[in-house]
């Protein structure tokens, strides 16, 4: 059997020449894109920011599936703007392996605590059927993290994916995966079972690290998307600002995807879901959105989908 690949690590390859950009004297020149000249908004929240909540009979009989099924969407436990919309689209994000998070990071409204349960080896099952019924062709899978387990959870992933190629004909599946605490043979299984997109989030510069993720590792996530990328998935990963990063940070954060490889970068507001969580240090103007997404595809991420109201998940269905 051939033995599988030793993982790359962020210094072994060496930066792909970006999209429009030309090379002189041997330095990579990127096209010059100008940041907007715009304020950012302090205090209270401002009126791009303001969405209506889904409603009506379809809306209804979707969240009764769910929750006739026993499941749990990142749609309704980290309370997304854009759930009405992604769901008429054809598009749910199912959170498994339970409802309750082995860590505390400061912008999550899911609940933090040690899970009481094991496995639930019949989730997969109910995840598929669940899907099947409110007629999704485009499936995200996330999950909490599961420290107390070697293993992370990652056979549950790998579970589901298959249960949901075996229900629905021509789906696409997204995985939005923790970093396994850098345990690396459970990684490799949620690799092997070969999701479109393979998506682990950064959520933030590595300055803030300690205050936003605090569990969480910079470098180590960064790996996460590495070795997906070197075993030939499609790689996303997305960021939250407002948390008090600059635009530098930000840039030098693009600068890591594009050494990796990054297929797809998210870039959305961050909202406090309560008052026990970090507060917004700033709401940034929608101009400044358009100018990420321009200068991360200027410098050779394939996509930035980036916008006050974009999440992780947002427009998925368009990144496969």
């Amino acid at each position: 059997m051939e033995a599988k690949r030793k993982p790359l690590l962020p210094g072994d390859i060496q930066l792909k020449a970006a999209s429009g950009a030309t090379e002189m004297d041997g330095m990579l020149e990127l096209p010059v894109v100008e940041a907007p000249a715009v304020e950012n908004v302090r205090g209270s929240r401002p009126d791009w920011l303001r969405v209506k909540l889904p409603y009506g009979e379809t809306y209804k009989k979707l969240v009764d599936t769910i929750e006739s099924n026993g499941l749990h969407t990142v749609c309704q436990s980290a309370r997304c703007p854009n759930m009405g919309e992604c769901w008429t689209a054809g598009t749910a994000t199912f959170m498994i392996l339970g409802n309750v998070c082995t860590r505390s990071c400061g912008f999550c409204a899911v609940k933090t605590g040690r899970p009481d349960e094991g496995l639930d080896w019949d989730e997969p099952n109910r995840v598929a059927n669940a899907a099947k019924t409110m007629g999704v062709k485009h499936a995200v899978i996330t999950s909490v993290n599961r420290d107390e387990r070697k293993d992370g959870g990652a056979p549950i992933f790998a579970k589901t994916i298959e249960r949901l190629r075996e229900e629905i004909e021509g789906v696409t599946i997204e995985v939005l995966i923790p970093d396994f605490r850098g345990l690396w043979d459970a990684l490799q299984i949620v690799i092997d079972a070969r999701p479109e997109v393979m998506n682990h989030n950064m959520e933030t510069v590595p300055r803030l690290y300690k205050r936003v993720r605090p569990q969480a590792v910079y470098q180590r996530s960064l790996d996460v998307l590495h070795i997906s990328k070197d075993q030939g998935l499609r790689t996303k990963s997305g960021i939250m600002v407002g948390l008090g990063e600059t635009d530098d940070e930000v840039l030098a954060l693009m600068d890591d995807f594009v050494e990796i490889g990054l297929n797809v970068m998210t870039i959305g507001q961050y909202l406090q879901p309560t008052r026990m969580h970090l507060p917004v240090e700033e709401f940034i103007h929608p101009d400044k959105f358009t100018w990420y997404k321009e200068v991360g595809e200027a410098k050779g991420i394939e996509h930035v989908e980036s916008g006050p109201l974009v999440r992780s998940s947002y427009h998925a269905e368009r990144h496969v």
